[in-house]
C-alpha cells in the first residue's frame, strides 16, 4: 500500500482530516502511513489557507499501534518519532474511534485536543510484547490523565475506556461513535473561525508553558511571536471586520 493509501486528506474549509486508512490492520502503524502522516502535517503548517487539522482513523480503531509483524520483519516504520516529537505548528484535533493503542495512543497525544467515542480504548501496551511507550507516551500521559493512573497504565498495559478519559480530563468531549469525526471537525472549524497565525502562536506558547518552562522563558519565547503576529495582515483585517461588523477574510500572512 502506497502513503497515499495509507493516508486519506480531505480539506473542509480551513481545517484537514487526516484519515489513517489500513482498516484491515486497525490502522497499525507502517512505513507508508508513517510516511504519509508525516507529509500530511507538513502540508497542513505549509498551507496559509489551512488553520487546523483532525487526525482519526478509518474502521474501527483510531491506530493499534506500531505494525509488530513488519517490525518483527526489520520494516522501516517511518517518521512516526519525528512526527510525535515535533508536532504541527497549527492545532491538532485527534478523534478517536475505537481503538488507540501504544503508537496510537501516541499519535493522539501528540494532538492538542482529543474528541473520542464512548466506544474507545486508550492505552501504552508496549510493556505486554517487551517493550516500551517511546514516542512521547510514558512522560506524556501524566499531564493527560493524572501521575496514579498513568503510572497504572505504564505498568499494567491495561487500556482505559472513553469514559474514564473523559473523567480523566483527557478529553475535550465524549460522543457516541457515528458522532466522533462530526465533533472533532465541528471542534476544528470553531478554531478556523480565528486568525491562524495568532492562533498557531496561542498553541506554541500554551503547550510551552504546560511542559514547565519557566515564566521568564516564556516571555522570552512570546516576544518574536508578538511581532510576528502583530505585524500580520490579519491582525490589520480583524480590527476592520470588528469596526465594520463582518466576519474577517483571514489570510495567514
Amino acid at each position: 500500500m502506497s502513503e497515499e493509501q495509507a493516508i486519506l486528506i480531505e480539506r473542509r474549509n480551513r481545517v484537514m482530516i487526516i484519515t489513517l486508512n489500513r482498516p484491515e490492520a486497525m490502522n497499525a502503524i507502517n512505513g507508508a502511513l508513517s510516511n504519509g502522516l508525516w507529509n500530511a502535517i507538513k502540508e497542513l503548517d505549509a498551507d496559509s489557507s489551512l488553520t487546523a487539522g483532525v487526525i482519526t482513523g478509518n474502521g474501527r480503531a483510531f491506530c493499534a499501534g506500531m505494525d509488530l509483524k513488519a517490525f518483527a520483519r526489520g520494516e522501516d516504520i517511518g517518521p512516526l518519532g519525528e512526527f510525535v516529537r515535533t508536532g504541527a505548528q497549527k492545532p491538532l484535533i485527534g478523534a478517536i474511534n475505537g481503538f488507540a493503542l501504544a503508537g496510537g495512543c501516541e499519535i493522539a497525544l501528540t494532538c492538542d485536543l482529543l474528541v473520542a467515542s464512548k466506544n474507545a480504548k486508550i492505552g501504552i501496551r508496549e510493556v505486554k510484547v517487551g517493550l516500551f511507550a517511546a514516542a512521547g507516551g510514558v512522560f506524556r500521559l501524566p499531564a493527560r490523565v493524572g501521575y496514579s493512573k498513568a503510572m497504572e497504565m505504564a505498568l499494567t498495559g491495561e487500556p482505559i475506556t472513553g469514559e474514564e478519559a473523559m473523567a480523566a480530563g483527557m478529553l475535550t468531549a465524549l460522543t457516541e461513535p457515528e458522532d466522533v469525526l462530526e465533533t472533532a471537525v465541528a471542534l476544528a472549524e470553531r478554531i478556523a473561525e480565528n486568525a491562524p497565525l495568532a492562533v498557531a502562536a496561542s498553541k506554541a506558547l500554551v503547550r510551552a508553558a504546560a511542559s514547565g518552562i519557566d515564566e521568564d522563558k516564556l516571555w522570552e519565547m512570546q516576544v518574536p511571536l508578538q511581532k510576528k503576529v502583530f505585524s500580520s495582515n490579519d491582525a490589520k483585517e480583524g480590527p476592520v471586520a470588528f469596526a465594520e461588523k463582518r466576519a474577517p477574510n483571514w489570510t495567514g500572512t
